[in-house]
């Protein structure tokens, strides 16, 4: 035989698995470059999909010595080292991948094999480095591979095991697995027992059935975590379009208030709430609410609010009555959660104005004759706490100019990328440098304000509502 005929035999041993590796390496990065750009629920059974055919896919590569050749001279001494090390490192994402979809007690058993497999990973490279065989711990390996190996098939071939174990039992992975133990387990019994035939030729086209039933089920997990988030996102929109229907559409028209009101959830629906009680031109009532947490639950408490206020419109002259009638109905539906609220009265006939909060933050409000804006608090329990309880009430006396602000916790409490909060102290020193703005001015520029305050790659961090209440210069 010529050399010629030499190189092409040599060639012809080395292209499928010169192939095939670059398949499985191409496949794995695919997946790992999907979980990453995705990084969504399921994305770590693609994770460890991809890392386990990426590594199955370089040690092909890493075999077939053609393919090393490709590399620097200088690590070509290396590759005995380079075979030892993914094999003992295979088995972490394969189990990896496996604690992902198990459910009860076997996990426990699992993650005892995890601890073992990356364990042999570690030690075993380690020694393969110390001692200068590469395959030092092939024994351990070997033996750690039969006893997933035959795990593996047990679960799957057995159908009440699989269903008790799996989180999405499959005929697919099962099929697979089975494919791949049965090669696996006479390749590594055969450093045992030397009778056992060796099947090594066949075992990239077992690991091959293995991956792709693998593949299956991260697809199949993340087709259904799609759909999932089809749903959701509907159910979101329909939400959304429900919370905007609870709140007013536009604000009282009395001759001698102009009312600025602005609202920013922080998600698709939020937790904040806000209602008038329009009596006629002379009088009105003005409700601030903020539901612990955010997100849907919060909006459902916000509905449930805005629905108790058909029950309290009739005592709105009385903030005290208002709270406590809110406080009876909410508190023993709320279940764990709170809210605070602030309600405020205007009588424009008697120029005065009643207060009362349930563990909101405080009214401010700016007193034109005395240039000077006030915290006014008047706080009771917030809701959620105890059934029966009494607010106390702070009574105002207000004139032409005078302003009034109303907001929840999410504008003061809001932080910037130094972790300093947007604060009280802030907010006053805006409202008074600006004062000669008139409502709706004055709420743009709070909020824009607000919005610079917040770092740029950050979102939103609470649920806003702002209103701002000013009194006619001259009132009639």
């Amino acid at each position: 035989m010529n050399f010629d005929s030499q190189v092409l035999e040599i060639l012809r041993d080395q292209v499928s698995g010169i192939i095939l590796g670059s398949i499985f390496l191409f496949i794995g990065v695919s997946a790992l470059l999907m979980a990453l750009l995705r990084r969504r629920d399921g994305s770590r059974l693609a994770v460890w999909f991809g890392t386990l055919s990426s590594l199955y896919g370089l040690r092909m590569l890493a075999q077939a010595p053609t393919a090393f050749a490709l590399l620097p001279a200088s690590i070509w001494p290396w590759r005995p080292y380079v075979i030892a090390g993914i094999t003992y490192a295979i088995l972490t994402p394969a189990v990896l991948f496996w604690l992902e979809i198990t459910v009860g007690s076997v996990r426990w058993f699992v993650k005892a094999i995890l601890g073992a497999a990356i364990l042999l990973a570690v030690g075993g490279t380690a020694a393969a480095l110390i001692t200068r065989r590469p395959f030092v711990a092939e024994t351990e390996n070997s033996i750690l591979a039969v006893v997933i190996m035959l795990v593996l098939a047990v679960i799957n071939v057995v159908p009440s095991l699989a269903r008790k174990c799996l989180t999405e039992p499959s005929r697919v992975l099962a099929a697979g697995s089975i494919a791949l133990a049965g090669i696996a387990l006479f390749n590594n019994l055969g450093n045992f027992f030397n009778r056992v035939p060796n099947v090594a030729n066949l075992e990239p086209l077992g690991f091959a059935a293995f991956v792709l039933s693998l593949g299956y089920v991260a697809a199949q997990r993340v087709f259904s975590n799609e759909r999932r988030l089809v749903a959701i996102d509907s159910e979101l929109s329909v939400a959304r379009e429900i919370q905007k229907s609870i709140l007013p559409t536009s604000v009282p028209q009395l001759a001698n208030l102009r009312v600025a009101a602005s609202y920013l959830p922080m998600t698709s629906v939020a937790g904040d709430f806000y209602e008038f009680i329009s009596l006629d031109e002379k009088h009105a009532g003005f409700l601030v609410a903020d539901v612990s947490g955010h997100g849907v639950p919060a909006a459902l408490i916000a509905s449930m609010i805005k629905v108790a206020m058909h029950s309290v419109a009739s005592n709105a002259p009385a903030p005290a009555e208002v709270l406590g009638g809110l406080n009876g109905i909410l508190t023993p539906q709320l279940r764990g959660q709170f809210v605070t609220a602030a309600y405020l009265f205007i009588d424009l006939s008697s120029r005065k104005a009643r207060y009362s909060a349930a563990g909101h933050p405080p009214l401010l409000y700016w007193n034109s004759r005395t240039s000077n804006l006030e915290r006014i608090e008047s706080n009771g329990l917030l809701f959620g706490v105890l059934p029966e309880t009494t607010y106390p009430v702070c009574e105002l006396d207000f004139n032409s100019g005078d302003r009034f602000l109303l907001y929840t916790d999410g504008l003061i409490e809001t932080e910037n990328s130094s972790g300093e909060s947007f604060g009280d102290q802030r907010l006053r020193e805006l409202i008074s440098s600006h004062r000669s703005l008139p409502a709706p001015e004055l709420s743009a520029v709070l909020l824009d304000e607000f919005a610079r305050w917040q770092p740029t790659s950050n979102a939103q961090q609470d649920d806003v509502t702002l209103l701002v209440i000013d009194v006619a210069q001259r009132l009639q």
